[in-house]
């Protein structure tokens, strides 16, 4: 099951940039983009309590484009995760790190051509995972099993994107769905936690045509 998931968005991850290129000759929106990732998980309700800061990095393309509405798919890879603080006696930062391959679908109105709004899901494939420490009991850190955590997660995606020319500048949030644990090792740990994390970035549209 876990390698035909990966096989899945393999695929999907190929047909996007096949996409992207296309667009290239289709006068449609196509590029680059990344940013700040500020993550964190949770079990009834996000709080920012233990927010971990990452990042965001990958490909976006259009697939259906009109002056008021687009649908945009995007492959990126992505950052998301924990942070927990001890203090007192002993002062520790422990950071619980994911890294996924994000695959966003997204509905995208268009408000004029200075505003964007973004309405979707998402799909995730785990890439790998680890723990990283620093603090009075020293500093490392730790390769996590990946079978301790499912392999696939999705979501809720919903933003703003505010665009200068080429260049799109913008805010989104993604609620995921999905439990994290799959053993009952990670189980004791994070319960059963679920991915949340708030993204800001910046996206260049390499196939912008100067009016």
């Amino acid at each position: 099951m876990k390698t035909n998931l990966k096989h899945i968005l393999l695929v999907a991850g190929i047909m996007i940039i096949t996409s992207t290129v296309t667009t290239f000759a289709q006068q449609r929106r196509a590029g680059i983009k990344g940013g700040l990732n500020v993550s964190n998980m949770y079990v009834d309700d996000v709080d920012d309590e233990n927010a971990r800061y990452g990042f965001n990095a990958g490909l976006f393309g259009e697939i259906i484009s009109t002056e008021a509405f687009g649908l945009q798919a995007e492959l990126l890879y992505s950052t998301k995760g924990s942070k927990f603080t001890t203090s007192g006696i002993i002062d520790q930062e422990t950071k619980f790190n994911l890294n996924y391959l994000d695959l966003p679908v997204l509905a995208v109105f268009k408000l004029g051509k200075a505003v964007d709004l973004h309405l979707g899901a998402y799909g995730s494939y785990l890439l790998g995972a680890n723990i990283t420490t620093s603090g009075d009991l020293g500093s490392g850190t730790d390769k996590l099993d990946k079978d301790n955590f499912k392999s696939f997660d999705y979501g809720l995606v919903g933003g703003i994107g505010f665009n200068f020319g080429p260049t799109q500048v913008g805010a989104r949030y993604n609620y995921g769905l999905a439990k994290i644990a799959d053993s009952n090792t990670a189980r004791d740990i994070i319960g059963n936690s679920k991915n949340s994390f708030a993204q800001l970035y910046i996206a260049f549209n390499l196939n912008h045509q100067p009016e």
